[in-house]
């Protein structure tokens, strides 16, 4: 299997491309906006997009979404949980920098349900949906069984969890998530979170002061 990222925007938010091999078919896991990077990341191994996988609707996360799916003709999955947030990305950008900057941050013309439990099979490869409220209400993660991969949006980093001040946020809920969801998956797991460098989830049981409780 092929995994490459590159960390994109001023969030410096984790874009994954995932395929079975180069040249061929992948997936987009989280597009922040900077459709031009996604592109050359995909470019740089001879990839084609055949679906944008979602974790949540922050504009880090899906603001190179619209673009992407629109010049590849295909759809973008996120959880319906957070179109309050992926219906309005111009909200958030006035809400982080008080205005709108120019460019198109409309939200994904073509967007598919994500639900818990769900199993895609995308691009020759099986991803199991996880629903791990509380960094946002929809946020979900993504989790490859066959090679013990997590991608974590913003759930799980290395060493610290997502934010729950924002609207929609639940600290409870996303602990909640945490220990039903997540870390049930076991200690060999390989986690990639949206932001920051990949982790296990061994190296978190151990190290992480929020999973100490």
């Amino acid at each position: 299997m092929l995994l490459e990222s590159r960390s994109l925007w001023v969030a410096e938010t984790n874009t994954y491309v995932i395929a079975a091999d180069s040249g061929g078919p992948a997936v987009v896991i989280d597009a922040p906006p900077d459709p031009e990077g996604i592109g050359r990341l995909l470019a740089d191994h001879d990839l084609f997009p055949v679906a944008v996988l979602l974790t949540h609707g922050h504009i880090d996360h899906m603001g190179g979404a619209r673009s992407i799916a629109r010049e590849r003709e295909v759809a973008v999955y996120v959880h319906p949980d957070d179109d309050f947030l992926t219906l309005h990305p111009e909200q958030q950008l006035k809400m982080l920098f008080g205005i709108a900057p120019p460019g198109d941050f409309a939200p994904p013309e073509r967007r598919l349900d994500l639900a818990d439990g769900q199993e895609l099979e995308i691009a020759g490869l099986a991803l199991q949906v996880l629903h791990t409220p509380g960094h946002t209400p929809g946020h979900c993660c993504f989790f490859l069984a066959e090679e013990g991969i997590l991608f974590s949006g913003d759930q799980l980093f290395a060493g610290s969890i997502g934010r729950t001040d924002l609207p929609g946020g639940d600290y409870d809920l996303l602990m909640d998530s945490m220990a039903g969801k997540v870390l049930p998956l076991g200690d060999d797991v390989i986690v990639h979170p949206g932001h920051g460098p990949a982790t296990t989830l061994a190296r978190e049981r151990r190290l992480n002061p929020f999973l100490q409780v």
